[in-house]
């Protein structure tokens, strides 16, 4: 790990933007920075600024990417690639740029934290081997993309830090039984000759290590020196290092001052806490990298003569036939055609409750199959897939960039330098000003260079963000925006639309006064009809036999010889205004009263408890609702919502919205409907269930999938914490920086103290974040 001399990340000493830079990326943000073009920078790097040529792999073979392209409908080819050598924000930002200015290309986005590249062109202008040709002549290497190669990576790092480990330990913990006999001689009871001795022993054991187990550290602070910047490694290097030449040269002349074990243990410690900081980091990683690896499942296709074949995702078609076994992940999108069975459809809605499907129903890619064996008509896969579509959504989310991310990532890069000068201060001070020998003067800046690492610093923030993004997933929460975390934090007031968003959106019959004679006959006229009403009342007696014979009278009703099912004004009845809060039909037979049958459009079923608790918080609700002022004067009555408004168009929802805004007051706007969009897109951030119609979903900000409400209890009391988990991760690394540095600068801190102290701040800010992903909220 290095330190770029544009951007100041961390990356390996092999990395491919030179000796001065991290990567490509910032080596061309910085020619721009010195009013140099991209043309210019490839001239300087002897690259065609045109190039159409493939760039040939390491073993000479050109790739060929125009296999993995798919074809839309709309005369576009889309391809997705992993990127290697992707180093920070700057290699996405050239990525960009680079295939933007290629003929044809409409998109091209890439992800820093799956490494995944999106490109969409027009495939009458182009091809994928000639887009992509400039990105593979800057450097980096596609390949195609694949979910299981994310994790290799932090494994092989992982490793090799737990091979250092056991190496650092098993040296420390002999160095120390010599140690502590040099300790217990300092009395007198040892002479000079065995203090000597025992000194070279331990140097034989300890030096091997320290050279074996710095490694992880050294090759960063190298490549950041050569760079002409630091990073955080360089002090642990220059500590780590100081203390062993310190304690060899002291050897050498039979001195007292040898701290073989101080240095072996430091790095013993600090290899420590960066293995755990790396599993922490682990556990916290992007949702959408552990997404993409649940659609990476092997399909079993079944061909027309019976036989059977495993094929991966990428290789299956639309209209093919699979088979699903008891137990089995789905992979692809399809219809079932036959079986039943029930299925976990828990990572694409939320709802814990397994939802029963037979022939004709839709499953999705991801969800998991629990009680029988499917045949599904394959209808997506791959990209085109639901799952897929999640996944760049909570990629959008993941690769923006929050106002605190920004303002952690500024104080990171000037810390580095600050330190440097303090553990210099501090051995000139104990040098210059004291009688301390030199080599404790040493000691006490080592100990200055290793406390005030900016780890948790640098952490404090990302971490809380993916933890967070993974805890909405979980919900059935999908956030559109890379800010709508911070904006939810802040809302103090909340508007709702009624229908679909309080509602379930659609009718049902409600209790009356009818018998089940009665219900039977109706519901055996509506079974015939597609009609919402008619749906309803066939939906309430589903045994009841279909009718023959029926007739639709459009805007009417149904009717079937004598007997007649439809509005009231069609069956000639009067009007009663005390009874018409709702939808209504009236079933006439000869010989009988007509009976009336009332719909409503019930409330989400924990609709009440999460309006309960937004009051109990302190949010102010509001009802606004284009709906008839006796039916949205019901529904806030039943939910004791004092605010609320009917008969609102477009445009008094948007009013109403610019007036609370002018008030000050932070508006979280939820709907569904398309009158709903213009006002989710003025609110101050916005939710939408995904039952909305697209272009509702595409205005919000966050998307909330299932029947219920408590997605948005959910994602505001997520918000909240992850902002205070977020404060607090500040406080903690910056006042652990207060309270130590002052005392290592004093002498009162040991290298070894500070290697514990510095490592355990890393770990306690990740632990803080993951407290965010136990436990209930609201």
């Amino acid at each position: 790990m290095a330190a770029c001399a544009h951007c100041g990340a961390e990356v390996g000493p092999g990395s491919t933007g030179g000796s001065r830079f991290c990567c490509h990326g910032c080596e061309a943000a910085y020619a721009l920075v010195q009013g140099m073009g991209l043309d210019q920078y490839y001239r300087r790097r002897s690259l065609d600024p045109a190039a159409r040529l493939l760039r040939p792999d390491e073993d000479g073979a050109a790739g060929d990417y125009a296999a993995q392209a798919h074809v839309d409908g709309d005369g576009t080819s889309t391809l997705y690639l992993m990127v290697e050598g992707l180093q920070c924000a700057a290699c996405v930002w050239l990525i960009e740029s680079v295939l933007s200015r290629q003929p044809g290309v409409v998109t091209a986005r890439l992800n820093m934290t799956t490494r995944r590249l999106t490109v969409r062109w027009t495939a009458s202008q182009s091809d994928a081997n000639s887009v992509l040709a400039p990105v593979l002549a800057i450097g980096y290497r596609l390949q195609p993309y694949d979910p299981v190669l994310l994790g290799r990576a932090s494994e092989r790092v992982e490793k090799e830090l737990l091979r250092a480990l056991a190496v650092a330990g098993f040296a420390a913990g002999n160095v120390m039984l010599f140690s502590v006999s040099i300790w217990a001689g300092q009395s007198g009871s040892m002479d000079w000759v065995t203090r000597s001795l025992f000194h070279w022993i331990s140097a034989l054991i300890a030096l091997p290590a320290v050279v074996y187990c710095i490694r992880p550290f050294a090759k960063s602070a190298l490549s950041a020196l050569r760079a002409g910047r630091s990073n955080m490694d360089v002090p642990i290097t220059i500590g780590v290092t100081l203390t062993a030449a310190m304690s060899l040269w002291e050897t050498m002349r039979d001195g007292p001052h040898a701290y073989f074990d101080a240095a072996i243990s430091l790095l013993f410690f600090l290899l420590i806490g960066r293995y755990l900081d790396s599993r922490a980091r682990g556990r916290a990683r992007s949702s959408a990298e552990h997404l993409l690896a649940l659609g990476a499942v092997t399909v079993t296709v079944l061909d027309g003569d019976g036989t059977r074949r495993l094929l991966p995702p990428g290789q299956v078609e639309a209209g093919m036939t699979v088979l699903v076994a008891t137990g089995e992940r789905i992979g692809v999108d399809g219809r079932v055609t036959d079986g039943r069975s029930d299925v976990d459809t828990s990572l694409i809605t939320g709802e814990t409750v397994p939802v029963a499907v037979e022939p004709g129903a839709e499953v999705f890619a991801g969800t998991l199959n629990l009680a029988g064996p499917l045949r599904l008509a394959v209808t997506a896969v791959g990209e085109g897939t639901l799952l897929a579509e999640i996944v760049r959504m909570m990629e959008v989310a993941e690769q923006g960039r929050a106002r605190y991310v920004a303002i952690a990532d500024r104080v990171a890069r000037y810390y580095a330098p600050v330190v440097h000068g303090m553990g210099a201060l501090t051995f000139a001070g104990w040098e210059l000003f004291t009688d301390t020998p030199w080599q404790v003067a040493l000691l006490y800046a080592v100990s200055v260079l290793i406390i005030t690492c900016p780890c948790a610093l640098a952490l404090a923030v990302p971490v809380v963000q993916v933890v967070a993004s993974g805890r909405w997933l979980r919900q059935g929460i999908l956030a559109k925006s890379a800010t709508a975390q911070e904006r939810l934090a802040a809302v103090d007031r909340i508007v709702f639309d009624k229908t679909g968003t309080l509602t379930e959106g659609r009718p049902e019959l409600s209790p009356g006064h009818w018998s089940g004679e009665d219900l039977r006959i109706a519901a055996s006229l509506a079974a015939t009809s597609k009609h919402p009403v008619a749906r309803a009342v066939a939906r309430a007696m589903p045994s009841a036999p279909v009718a023959v014979g029926v007739e639709e009278v459009p805007g009417c009703g149904l009717r079937a010889g004598d007997i007649r099912l439809g509005s009231r004004q069609w069956l000639g009845l009067p009007d009663a205004k005390d009874e018409q809060t709702g939808p209504e039909l009236f079933l006439a037979r000869p010989g009988h009263d007509p009976v009336r049958f009332a719909f409503a459009d019930p409330l989400r079923p924990d609709a009440r408890d999460v309006v309960r608790h937004l009051k109990k918080k302190g949010y102010h609700l509001t009802l606004l609702s284009g709906d008839r002022a006796s039916v949205v004067g019901a529904i806030a009555r039943e939910l004791d919502i004092e605010d609320w408004q009917a008969g609102c168009k477009p445009a008094d929802k948007c009013a109403r919205l610019s007036e609370l805004a002018a008030q000050g007051h932070k508006v979280l706007m939820i709907g569904d409907g398309l009158n709903d969009a213009p006002a989710l897109a003025a609110a101050f951030v916005s939710m939408s269930p995904s039952s909305a119609v697209d272009i509702s979903q595409t205005v919000a900000d966050v998307i909330f999938q299932g029947h219920r409400l408590g997605p948005v209890a959910e994602a505001l009391a997520v918000s909240r914490k992850a902002g205070a988990l977020v404060r607090e991760n500040f406080a903690l690394a910056l006042g652990y920086n207060l309270l130590t540095v002052p005392l290592a600068i004093a002498g009162q801190v040991t290298p070894l103290i500070a290697a514990i102290s510095m490592s355990t701040s890393a770990v306690v800010v990740i632990s803080n974040a993951l407290r965010l992903s136990r436990g209930r909220l609201w």
